[in-house]
């Protein structure tokens, strides 16, 4: 079992939660078989794409940013900001779709998606950006897709 924090909801503190890792509803053959092998290195093998490189980095059209994996609705384009770091920056996550899991190192803290375990990317606190909330979740581009309002 890991040991995950969970926001509760929108701007609020994290609790811990139990997480089973048989969670995952496909196997890594079926990962193989749906994900591009890019997808599959950054959602599956916790990968990162390289800085500035993903479409989603500079996109801010209004809709809903949905996991690349399960297509689980995972941020609001209104807690989306240009943070400079050349990934897609959210201050914060829909309720109880992202789950926080801290590296073992205990230096960064990962995101991964609350339904398929698929890797964001990592959040981080406390950076003084003008938002709601003192977090920044840093997300790979490739592990979101955009849906647009209708």
């Amino acid at each position: 079992m890991l040991r995950l924090r969970l926001p509760r909801t929108v701007g609020a503190a994290t609790r811990r939660l139990r997480f089973s890792t048989k969670a995952q509803a496909l196997s890594d053959d079926e990962w193989k078989a749906k994900l591009t092998p890019w997808e599959y290195r950054v959602l599956r093998q916790k990968g990162t794409e390289p800085s500035g490189s993903g479409p989603l980095n500079k996109h801010f059209e209004k809709g809903t940013y949905v996991c690349a994996g399960c297509h689980t609705p995972l941020y609001a384009s209104t807690h989306k900001f240009d943070s400079g770091c050349g990934w897609p920056a959210f201050y914060d996550a829909l309720p109880s779709a992202i789950v926080w899991v801290p590296d073992s190192d205990g230096q960064r803290t990962e995101i991964v998606c609350a339904k398929c375990h698929g890797h964001m990317g990592h959040v981080f606190e406390n950076e003084g950006f003008p938002t709601p909330t003192n977090h920044r979740h840093c997300v790979n581009s490739i592990s979101i897709k955009f849906k647009a309002d209708k």
